[in-house]
């Protein structure tokens, strides 16, 4: 079975959802629309389409973008599952014809999100209630795309998790990140501005364990819609 992930800065990749599909038997395989000459992959033996972040804006006038949220609007028309972590989840709300926009604050670092009551019944967060702090790194947000169920929100931003029909999920916030991703991000230069306006750079060990024990939760469930 095969996977494909859509990266959009060499360093963030899938981290512990690469680790959860590898457990699962599932081969992933990255691609890069943003690299110069690179073409839109044939998708059509995906069993499952992964959307991961990035330093861009979806409302960066770059014609790949465009082409990545053409292939979201299909994928979801089809049913198929899709997954899209931070710009993944932005990309996938502007293909589905909601507006992204700059959040009033950035949230990067370590914050807590909680769940809605629609969570309580969803095939990925069932289960799951109360605050959980998670790794974020992003300074949008979106709306909601239409007829799409809120399931996640924080004090700083209030779209942080939603799906739309039964297997498209857009998380804003990164739980697939390892402590190694973490310290490279803050070390990149497309990062760097971002992480001067923090007093601190986070602590990428912080909540790690959790956090590992809620990625096999989450990414295992969306294996199962695979």
């Amino acid at each position: 079975m095969r996977v494909i992930a859509f990266r959009h800065i060499e360093c963030e990749g899938a981290g512990h959802i690469e680790r959860v599909l590898a457990a699962r038997g599932v081969t992933l395989e990255y691609v890069d629309m943003y690299l110069p000459g690179a073409v839109p992959p044939d998708s059509s033996g995906a069993a499952g389409l992964i959307w991961m972040g990035g330093p861009m804006s979806v409302n960066d006038p770059l014609p790949w973008l465009r082409e990545e949220e053409r292939l979201i609007a299909q994928a979801v028309a089809e049913g198929r599952p899709v997954l899209g972590v931070c710009l993944g989840a932005q990309l996938i709300a502007r293909a589905l014809g909601a507006r992204v926009y700059r959040n009033p604050v950035k949230e990067i670092g370590w914050f807590d999100i909680g769940f809605t009551d629609a969570a309580a019944d969803d095939r990925l967060f069932a289960g799951l209630s109360g605050a959980e702090t998670v790794f974020h790194w992003h300074g949008e947000t979106f709306d909601l795309p239409p007829g799409a169920t809120l399931l996640a929100s924080s004090e700083r931003c209030r779209h942080q998790a939603y799906r739309v029909g039964q297997k498209a999920y857009g998380l804003q916030f990164h739980l697939e990140v390892t402590p190694g991703m973490i310290a490279e991000w803050c070390s990149q230069d497309a990062n760097c501005g971002d992480a001067r306006e923090l007093n601190a750079a986070p602590d990428p060990h912080r909540n790690q364990l959790r956090l590992t024990e809620l990625a096999d939760l989450v990414f295992g469930r969306w294996c199962d819609l695979l």
